[in-house]
């Protein structure tokens, strides 16, 4: 049975509700912030994307927690259970019913919620389409890089100081390294997943080559993201997972044009998609150390598929039927999902393991040099507002 922790007034005794969860005290906004003494503090936040947060959300029990923020609610009630000895607080990013389209999701009221409860790490999983060939649909991708083209969406949680965090490394590189280490715990997972292609050219004609849009341009200019060579494995893989990618995060709802799609090419990106950004700027303007998991249900518009009857002049467009394409990418999202809480479970194994790893997060100090303002001049009633964020640097004020 779930116990639900609902944000109610201050004082009220627990109550049952239909559905049997337990009302608790709500959440006060500007006490009681956390701070990550030690490392058996740590709490591990999972975000789910598209697919994994409903199927997340479904395989566990424990606490709902509805917590109060200062920009509304989150998505949805944010489920605390257990995976080895290590608390893990789910959230679902879309809300339940994926209600929530990428400009609506609530971004700072989910992140600002997640350290409200004490979540010290994130790993955050989304859907996103490939603008690589090797990168397949159900494989995992652990991005290092991403470049951000979303524009109508509230990118910080300070609206009344100056606060700039250091942002060249996006996601934690211990999050990253231990959830590569986690995806080649399988013998039959290869960690980057680069075995198999060469150094690939960025794609500037229209049409495809007979190798399903392997294409290079004119000047056979090559990608300016360098390849990671590695040995291949003699058995194919269960799943893949790569170690690293360049995310660009699109506004949405619309999918890119294929004009979009290879300009994304040309400028080094890898997978697109639309959810990881502010998240991951917020989880750092937080201090919380933030990693993604992405899951390719595609590639992207930029390769067009091959004909269906390859000797058929007609376009392979005209060909595809467009309800067994979205059949087949809901399969993809189903298979990467499953693969993705595979790896996630692997990942908060390793970190029960070998806890003091987590130490050497850079992102639990971000603030540190960010907040440019006079803090003696910063609204007193923002600083409280904010206190789960930045309380500890106007102690003594």
């Amino acid at each position: 049975m779930y116990v639900a922790a609902r944000a109610g007034v201050e004082g009220e005794s627990p109550q049952q509700d239909p559905r049997g969860w337990r009302k608790l005290r709500p959440l006060p906004f500007s006490r009681g912030y956390p701070t990550l003494c030690g490392m058996s503090d740590i709490k591990i936040g999972l975000i789910g994307g598209s697919g994994l947060g409903e199927a997340l959300g479904s395989q566990e029990a424990g606490t709902r927690h509805e917590v109060q923020t200062p920009f509304g609610p989150p998505s949805d009630a944010i489920l605390e259970t257990n995976w080895g000895g290590v608390p893990v607080f789910v959230l679902s990013r879309h809300g339940p019913g994926h209600l929530f389209n990428p400009s609506q999701v609530p971004y700072r009221a989910n992140i600002f919620a997640l350290k409200k409860l004490g979540v010290t790490h994130i790993i955050a999983s989304g859907a996103v389409g490939s603008l690589r060939e090797q990168f397949r649909p159900r494989d995992l991708v652990i991005p290092d890089q991403i470049i951000d083209k979303t524009c109508k969406r509230a990118a910080t949680f300070f609206d009344y100081a100056a606060v700039h965090v250091e942002f060249a490394e996006p996601f934690c590189p211990v999050l990253r390294r231990i959830l590569a280490e986690a995806g080649e715990e399988d013998a039959g997972t290869r960690g980057r997943g680069d075995a198999e292609t060469t150094q690939e050219t960025p794609v500037v004609n229209r049409e495809s080559n007979n190798d399903g849009g392997q294409a290079a341009d004119a000047a056979g200019s090559p990608s300016p993201r360098p390849p990671v060579s590695a040995s291949p494995r003699p058995s194919l893989p269960a799943f893949t997972t790569h170690s690293r990618g360049c995310y660009v995060a699109m506004e949405g709802p619309a999918f890119s044009t294929r004009a979009e799609s290879l300009m994304h090419r040309l400028w080094g990106g890898d997978l697109i998609g639309m959810t990881a950004m502010p998240e991951a700027k917020l989880a750092r303007e937080a201090e919380i150390p933030y990693a993604l998991v992405a899951l390719v249900t595609d590639y992207d518009c930029w390769r067009k598929a091959a004909p269906a009857n390859p000797g058929s002049a007609a376009p392979a467009a005209q060909q595809a039927d467009p309800a067994e394409l979205l059949k087949e990418i809901i399969a993809n999202l189903q298979a990467a999902s499953d693969n993705g809480i595979a790896l996630m479970r692997r990942a908060v194994e390793r970190i029960a393991r070998e806890p003091q790893a987590l130490a050497a997060c850079p992102a639990r100090d971000a603030l540190t040099l960010a907040i440019w303002s006079d803090k003696a001049r910063i609204p007193r009633e923002q600083v409280e507002l904010l206190a789960p964020l930045w309380m500890r640097y106007f102690e003594g004020l």
